[in-house]
Parts: C-alpha cells; structure tokens; sequence
C-alpha cells in the first residue's frame, strides 16, 4: 500500500499543533499550584484524536464519527474540570479547557484540508495563553474612553465602510467614497494606535512602533495623528513627550523616503538612479533628526507616561482631513483633465499635499516613456509639497512644544533637500 505522504504530512502538523500549546500549558500548570489537568501529552493526544476522527470521518465519509469523538472530548473535559474544581472556593477558570477544545478542533481542521488556517490559528492559541500578563496589564491599563474609542473605530470600518459605494461618483472619477472613508478610518486608527502605544510602552518606544508602521501607509496621516495627540500632553513631562511625538512622525517621514525609493528602483531602475541623490540626503536628514529626537524623549520622559495623556481619538477630525484630501483629489483630477500637458508640475505640487504614492506610481510611468528627468523633477515638486504640507498640519493643529521640535527639523530637512534638488 503506497503511504500518502499529504496525510503523514497533514497528521505530523497536528501533533506539532497539540505539541504547541501543550507545552505552554504544562508550563502553567508547574507554576500554578492546584492545576492538574491537561499537559504536553495531554494536548498532543487531544490533537491525535481530532485528526484521527477527522481522518476516519473523510475515509469513510462519515461526519458522525468527529461529531461523536468531539462531544466524548466535551464530556471528559467539562468531567475533569468539574473534579479538579469540586469543593473549591477560588475563581474557576476555563483556559485550559478551552484550549483542550480548541486543540482537538484545530488538529480535525488540518485533516480537513485547512492547515494553512489551522497552524497559524494554534500559534495564535500559544501566543494568547503565554503573553497572559501583558494581555491582562494592556487591558488594565485602557480606560472607559479607550474602550468607546475602539468601539467606535470598529463600527466605522465594519459597519459603515462596507456601505459605501467603492468607485468613483463624480464626472471626472477622482472622489471614491469608500476610499476616502478608509483614510478617515486610517487617520482615527494611527491616532489611537499611537496613544495606545505610549500608554503601553511608553513615549519614546510607542512613538517609534506607531511612526514606523504608520508610516508605512501613509506619513502624512500619521503626521496628523500626532499632532492631535499632542494636545493631549499634560504634566511635567509634556517637553519630553513632545521630542517623542517629533521623533515619531520624523520615523514616519523616513519610512516614506524609503518607499520612494524602493517604489522607484522595483519599477524602473532609471528613475531610482535620478532620484536618489536628493531623496537620500532627505532620508539622512530626517533621521538624523529623528535619532536626535529619539535620544532627547528618553531622557526627557519617564517610561510611564499614561497619565499625562489623555485619548486623542476624534472621528469628526479625521474626517475633516478626509473633506480637504477629496478637494484635493478633485482639484488634481480637473488639472489632468483640461491641463494634462502644461499641468503637470501643478497636479504633483497638488498630489504631494495628500501623499506621494500615487504620484510615485504615476511619474515612474512617465519616467518609461523617455522622460526620466521630467518625471524626477515633478515626483521631487510632490516630496517637497508633501514636506510643506505635513510641517503645515503640525503647525496648525500640534502643541507648543511639538511646534518647537518640528520646526527646526522640516526647515533643514526641506532647505537640505532643495539646495540637493539643485546641486545634483
């Protein structure tokens, strides 16, 4: 008999499964006195039977063979609970049984043919019971605001996002509700994200995570987030968070000269060759300043900086921002429009004032057709508008001492930049 080796395969990831969360459970239970049930072996076993019930049930195609052996691992599960738990006064906990469950499911999903959601959902299992303090210190640590913020943010993307039409409604197809929804979810997000995150880690790391990662998306959003958040600094160390939050949006800014770059090289390498020289001294500058900044937060602020802050969340403020992005947005649409040709340095001054990733798609592809010089000066026109634009949303609309860190920054960073445009 030829050994199907999808099945060996498909049994061993369900032992590997049990393995898994088994061993973080029999790490529990030797550090937690009165806890007996369920240990490596236990797990591993669980994760057998639900692959071999699985297994059986698909070979001779029928379902009642895992429905019965999960309600026989129910039962044996909620017995041992019922018996290690009997006559006890102390809060009764279910974590390891649930885990047993969910095991013993997981191991029948891989036999199904769902490995590639069954593995990482067990990762997923170990990773939630080891990091059981860091979960329960996160929630302690948010407030009832924190809660609405969330809720809120939740109901904005899964409720009223799916509502909205996702193609353009306007003659000159620049407005899409959808889209224009997702950068207000994406600008509540950062500015909840980043307050969490101070909260949690404390300003300097918090700030760092949140300005590198939102930069990712979009460095003018996260520029806005922090702005805002800003305001929300109270308390002797209000100066030290300030040069944290600088730190943050300047990280952010560096993540967006990356991805120009890595945009540029990955379409067309002559166009990264005519860009770089100016984009690089922008990216040096900006991280000079923001190492600078990142040092000054450590010493400026102490790792716990919850109670100077308080939530910045604002749904109707990112909104407003969502209002001027699609002006914007229809302002450059009519200048392709009835303008395409002597435009084009306006529609990237323009575009620049939202983000530079759609300008950096749309000059590479310029760049193709024989005019690299033309395409590097008008994406160098959009990374110098987005400068002016980002250092304008701090300024309007940051705290005093943001306004002071920043200032001095995007000057050098945008006076550096230019004097390179100029030189190379």
């Amino acid at each position: 008999m030829d050994i199907d080796l999808v099945v060996v395969r498909n049994f061993a990831l369900a032992l590997a499964i049990g393995a898994l969360v088994g061993i973080e459970r029999e790490k529990h239970k030797t550090q937690t006195p009165g806890i007996s049930f369920g240990g490596v072996r236990t797990f591993i076993l669980l994760a057998q039977v639900g692959a071999v019930s699985a297994w059986l049930s698909l070979h001779i195609q029928s379902p009642w063979i895992f429905a019965v052996a999960l309600l026989t691992v129910g039962a044996f599960v909620l017995t041992a609970y019922r018996l290690e738990n009997q006559g006890e006064l102390r809060s009764l906990g279910l974590t390891s049984e649930i885990s047993a469950l969910t095991v013993f499911l997981l191991g029948g999903a891989v036999m199904y043919g769902y490995a590639e959601l069954a593995v990482p959902l067990a990762i997923l299992t170990s990773a939630v019971l080891t990091f059981k303090q860091p979960l329960h210190g996160l929630v302690a640590k948010l407030a009832s605001d924190d809660w609405v913020a969330g809720v809120k943010l939740l109901i904005a993307t899964f409720i009223v996002l799916p509502l909205l039409p996702n193609h353009p409604i306007d003659p000159w197809q620049a407005l899409n509700p959808y889209k224009l929804w997702l950068l207000v979810i994406l600008i509540s997000a950062l500015s909840l994200v980043g307050y969490i995150a101070m909260r949690v880690l404390g300003a300097v790391k918090g700030t760092l995570v949140a300005g590198l990662t939102g930069g990712l998306v979009s460095s003018t959003a996260v520029s806005l987030s922090f702005a805002r958040l800003s305001q929300a600094m109270t308390g002797q160390h209000a100066t030290g968070i300030s040069y944290a939050l600088a730190a943050g949006i300047l990280w952010a800014w560096l993540v967006m000269c990356v991805r120009v770059l890595l945009m540029a090289g990955l379409l067309y390498l002559p166009m990264l060759q005519a860009l770089w020289p100016t984009v690089a001294v922008m990216a040096l500058l900006t991280l000079g300043f923001a190492l600078f900044y990142s040092k000054r937060g450590h010493s400026g602020v102490d790792t716990s900086t919850s109670e100077p802050l308080a939530n910045p969340f604002s749904l109707w403020a990112a909104v407003q921002f969502g209002l001027v992005f699609a002006v914007v947005l229809l302002v450059v649409s009519l200048t392709e429009h009835y303008a395409p040709a002597q435009g084009l340095y306006l529609v990237s001054t323009l575009a620049g004032v939202a983000d530079v990733d759609a300008i950096t798609l749309s000059m590479t592809e310029l760049a193709q057709q024989d005019k690299v010089p033309l395409a590097a000066q008008a994406l160098m026109l959009a990374l110098m508008s987005n400068t002016v634009v980002k250092t304008a949303l701090v300024w309007s609309l940051a705290s005093t001492e943001l306004k002071q860190r920043m200032l001095p920054a995007a000057t050098v960073i945008f006076l550096g930049s230019l004097s390179a445009w100029f030189l190379v």
